[in-house]
């Protein structure tokens, strides 16, 4: 991309699009186009191939999509799977259709078999059966995937796809019922210590190991890539090591500064044992994560007490 490009941002509002946005703008990059749901629905056909039509971009972000924990994937299944799709088919065939030189979708972790050989190799999609808690979602981005791999088979599409793992940071969802493990950690610590409580319930054994990487560091990610990588495979994005929920729910306790005591509730559901990414890939192209784990924590847990309801 030149400095001058003509680059949309679908999702720009959300965790990752606000990062990617910020990083464009501080690297240079001053001729961005976003919309809002409100200005444009990207599950609406006509609607995207016009805005398309009109505007001409030259590289695409695709961030935008439905997002939500094990709690929100199974209450709305539906939506999912049917938004997600939407957006995904919309943007995708309106981008080659209008000439875009460039895509960059935005996938997931969650793509990956529940049972998955640790850490997980970009070879083992479709090898085995998705975790139940997050299936709509996770089918939807394979959908996704699948879409720009087939665009640059039969029309040359430069579409490249990758997959983060787990991410936090500034400007998450903190909402108390389709959060992620991070924002809801943090928020039910901040909650407890405001109230003087004794103690905070977790779900789980919190023995699953997960990996996680701040939002602003993907982000750097995503513009290298866009300028550095033009495989139709696919791509893991994420920092190369894990910790257990266990482990990640005490530092967010000590971060947060809350005094009482973790219990875990064994009844709810773990979801996947350990989701670990091999991001041998990535790491040979040049490119690392900058934020420690706990500087994460520390810089989202103040952009929370700042801008929480």
């Amino acid at each position: 991309m030149e400095k001058e490009s003509l680059v949309y941002l679908a999702g720009h509002i959300g965790l990752v699009g606000s990062a990617i946005l910020r990083n464009l703008k501080s690297s240079g990059y001053s001729n961005i186009i976003t919309r809002t749901i409100d200005e444009l629905d990207l599950r609406d056909q006509s609607a995207v191939n016009a805005f398309f039509a009109k505007h001409k971009p030259e590289y695409v972000f695709l961030a935008a999509a439905k997002v939500g924990g094990i709690l929100a994937n199974n209450t709305y299944p539906a939506e999912f799977i049917a938004d997600n799709t939407m957006i995904e088919v919309n943007i995708i065939n309106a981008a080659w259709k209008n000439g875009v030189k460039k895509m960059l979708f935005l996938g997931s972790s969650c793509i990956y078999p529940k049972m998955a050989l640790q850490p997980i190799k970009e070879e083992y999609l479709m090898t085995g059966p998705l975790e139940p808690t997050n299936e709509w979602y996770a089918m939807a981005k394979i959908l996704g995937i699948k879409m720009c791999q087939a665009y640059h088979k039969q029309y040359g599409f430069n579409a490249i796809s990758l997959m983060p793992t787990n991410l936090y940071g500034p400007g998450d969802n903190f909402h108390p019922e389709n959060s992620h493990v991070m924002p809801a950690l943090i928020r039910r610590f901040h909650e407890a210590k405001l109230a003087g409580l004794e103690k905070v319930t977790v779900w789980g054994t919190g023995t699953p190991k997960r990996e996680f990487l701040y939002v602003d560091d993907l982000a750097a990610a995503t513009v290298f890539l866009m300028n550095n990588y033009d495989d139709p495979e696919i791509i893991n994005v994420g920092v190369g090591k894990d910790q257990t929920i266990c482990e990640i729910a005490e530092l967010v306790k000590e971060v947060v500064g809350y005094e009482g005591d973790l219990e875990w509730d064994t009844t709810k559901p773990d979801g996947t044992p350990r989701k670990l990414l091999d991001v041998s890939k990535l790491f040979s192209l040049g490119w690392k994560p900058s934020v420690p784990l706990r500087e994460g924590l520390e810089n989202t847990y103040k952009w929370y007490v700042k801008n929480r309801a």
